[in-house]
């Protein structure tokens, strides 16, 4: 038997080979041997038809209840292998958490006016459904209730068939972006720059979806859900469930979308539907949509209250206990801007231009100017921006600066929106969950 295969014929060949042999042999070496050698999709099936023994050998271990463990549900130590597969495909990026999945992309490798799926930061809540790593949206239906004349129930079809179709570049970002520079520090996925990015979508109009719908003149808010699954496996707990002012639903830019930089929903970004409601925190969102919930009321689904994307109603100081009923929802992002080249520490010539490009982009649509400064903010230059493709993209922005002689230089990059709010030099308005970071983004150079 040889495993030497085309990678799509070898794979069948190899999960068929895989079952012929334990067939034949069912000692826990030979099933481990075979497991071994499977992707993790692979194991799940292999799993999944030859049951239990098959389980107990490739775990090399008795598996004392196994007869209570229900047909058809994969085992929880091969459910997800977040190391491998998962990302094989994103090269570069740092991980903060494996299960669930959290992974930030270096700033130098969002260059890129379009960002590539495999520059795409990662955010999980919970682990990626069966059906995205299958690929499977044959039962799909995403429902439409609440607050509405008329509740819906539509698959992927029905809305490419019957809806306008859009394609629009929107930035995604997570409310915790810049966490890792708060202090006293804040609890979560310790971001730096790299939970951010500005991919292709493709879609619908949410607005066009809920005027089908007819909402409700009582209608107030959204509520999201989709159907990752939570990270104890519960297939009941509803991982997590947030929602926008209706308003911000009826935007033209906010989308239910199927298509990602012109192909299907990556498994990890929430095929086969997503929404894309840019300005907002990536949480709103929400990935492997199943429902959108108009609400009389503010949603108090899970990670709606408490600490969750919150920001304190007024300024406080550092390292202050903020009471829950002082904390107000994190809806629109802060102007920003980061630095893709050079990367910090190069080496560069007294006397001689370096050039510095990156993006910026505000929350509340595009950016007004664009400076940056190399004598730490003392005096700053005017950089060249380039404008947004659509509202809510982020935009191109570059300076030349020249380092009058030899010695360590720092590049601060400031963004300015169309209110005239600039980026602080310094972190702003600490918060106990360190949301909201927009401070100026900074890199090395040593001039010789």
């Amino acid at each position: 038997m040889t495993f030497l295969l085309d990678r799509d014929e070898g794979k069948e060949r190899l999960a068929a080979s895989a079952h012929e042999v334990v067939d034949q042999d069912r000692s826990p070496h030979a099933t481990r041997t075979v497991f071994d050698r499977l992707s993790s999709s692979d194991r799940r099936g292999f799993l999944k038809s030859t049951g239990l023994t098959a389980l107990g050998a490739a775990l090399g271990m008795a598996v004392p209840f196994g007869r209570h463990f229900p047909d058809g549900l994969v085992p929880a130590a091969f459910a997800q292998d977040t190391g491998s597969d998962l990302m094989s495909e994103k090269d570069g990026l740092t991980i903060h958490n494996d299960r669930p999945l959290n992974a930030e992309t270096p700033a130098n490798l969002l260059d890129d006016d379009i960002t590539p799926y495999s520059r795409l930061f990662v955010r999980a809540n919970g682990l990626v459904p069966q059906s995205a790593l299958d690929k499977d949206a044959s039962d799909w239906t995403l429902t439409i209730d609440g607050e509405v004349e008329n509740e819906l129930s539509l698959t992927v079809d029905d809305l490419k068939n019957d809806f306008e179709h859009v394609t629009l570049a929107l930035v995604l970002e997570c409310g915790g972006n810049g966490r890792a520079f708060f202090q006293p520090g804040a609890s979560g996925n310790q971001w730096t720059v790299g939970a951010v990015g500005c991919p292709q979508w493709t879609g619908v109009r949410l607005r066009d979806v809920l005027e089908k719908a007819g909402v409700k003149s009582s209608a107030v808010y959204t509520g999201h859900y989709g159907n990752d699954v939570d990270i104890s496996g519960d297939p009941d707990k509803v991982v997590i469930s947030r929602g926008v002012p209706i308003e911000k639903a009826l935007e033209p830019e906010a989308l239910i979308a199927w298509e990602m930089n012109g192909e299907d929903i990556p498994a990890l970004h929430g095929f086969p539907l997503r929404l894309v409601i840019p300005g907002y925190p990536g949480s709103v969102s929400q990935k492997y949509l199943t429902r959108i919930w108009i609400r009389d009321k503010e949603h108090d689904g899970p990670k709606m209250g408490g600490y969750s994307y919150r920001m304190p109603k007024y300024p406080v100081a550092p390292g202050t206990e903020v009471p829950e009923e002082d904390m107000e929802i994190l809806t629109v992002m802060p102007v920003k801007s980061i630095i893709t080249a050079p990367t910090t520490g190069t080496e560069v010539t007294q006397g001689q231009a370096v050039e510095v490009r990156g993006h910026a982009w505000a929350g509340d649509g595009d950016v007004k100017a664009m400076h940056v400064s190399l004598d730490f903010g003392q005096t700053w230059q005017e950089a060249t921006l380039e404008p947004a493709p659509n509202k809510y993209a982020w935009q191109r922005w570059r300076a030349e600066v020249t380092p009058p002689e030899q010695g360590y230089y720092e590049v601060w990059a400031r963004a300015t929106d169309m209110n005239d709010v600039s980026q602080p030099a310094v972190t702003p308005g600490w918060n106990p969950r360190g949301y909201g970071n927009n401070m100026i983004h900074r890199l090395a150079l040593f001039a010789s």
